[in-house]
């Protein structure tokens, strides 16, 4: 016999936005994203980004280095969906912040950092504890 009632469902999993265009240090800061249980969404450059967005993608985060080719970086991206989205909150990384105040979009994370610091600054800005 059926019940009516469903059953408790799980939140689903915070997704993250990764925008870095060193394949290397994406690859790696995804797989310790997904090692605290995230969903992640990788983009090679800030329009890439914006298409996933733009295109009904739903992101709780992104972490976007400041730094890319293509026709916006980190800091435009930023801007783009703080006006649009302003749900998602933002982490911009980069060796260098380029003169402009990006305390203003969330957090910043210096370069080179470590990816378990990543994982623990994303999981900080999302509210959800680190998954040992």
């Amino acid at each position: 016999m059926m019940t009516d009632h469903a059953p408790d469902q799980a939140p689903h999993p915070a997704c993250v936005l990764v925008v870095e265009d060193e394949a290397l240090i994406r690859a790696l800061l995804a797989e310790t994203l997904r090692d605290q249980e995230l969903v992640v969404v990788e983009a090679i450059n800030a329009d890439e980004a914006w298409v996933y967005l733009e295109s009904g993608g739903v992101v709780d985060l992104m972490l976007s280095d400041i730094r890319m080719p293509g026709s916006m970086n980190g800091v435009e991206l930023a801007q783009r969906v703080r006006a649009r989205y302003p749900q998602i909150k933002i982490i911009l990384t980069s060796s260098d912040q380029g003169g402009c105040n990006v305390a203003e979009f969330g957090v910043f994370l210096p370069k080179p950092y470590r990816l378990q610091a990543a994982a623990a600054t994303a999981m900080h800005s999302l509210g959800l504890p680190c998954v040992s």
